[in-house]
């Protein structure tokens, strides 16, 4: 694969909030500092928020094609993901994220090759491979 840009724009607009947008994407998303900082604001995405979810998509989709790859069936996919936010030698660090997948399918016989494609695609998965957080996976498959 050759290599590929990702352009974002980011517009401030009063306090502590912003506004993200792509010239390659309908939607913009609104972003501000976290409440459990000085000013921030309740109910906005905040970088934290963000960077969990970077991971928490990335993964997915990571799943996605190699459960494709392997021509492994499945009924459903949900993941929530908990990004961990700490101070560590005078800096914030985002220093953990929770991947909790719940992958239901058909077939007991196959729980095994599941939890061996989720762990696959969390260790594949490129955001979580260019970052220095620790990432866990505690996987639910249900049949």
């Amino acid at each position: 694969m050759e290599k590929h840009s990702y352009h974002l724009d980011l517009k401030w607009s009063k306090d502590r909030i912003g506004t993200i947008s792509s010239p390659d994407l309908p939607i913009k998303i609104e972003v501000a500092t976290p409440p459990e900082f000085d000013k921030g604001v309740a109910g906005i995405w905040s970088p934290e928020h963000l960077f969990t979810g970077s991971v928490l998509s990335c993964f997915m989709t990571t799943f996605l094609a190699i459960a494709e790859y392997s021509q492994f069936e499945f009924e459903s996919f949900d993941c929530s993901a908990e990004g961990v936010l700490e101070k560590i030698e005078g800096k914030y660090l985002m220093t953990e994220i929770h991947l909790k997948p719940i992958l239901k399918i058909k077939d007991d016989s196959k729980k095994d090759k599941a939890e061996r494609l989720l762990q696959k695609a969390e260790a594949a998965c490129l955001i979580s491979n260019s970052i220095k957080t620790q990432v866990h996976l505690i996987c639910n498959i249900l049949v």
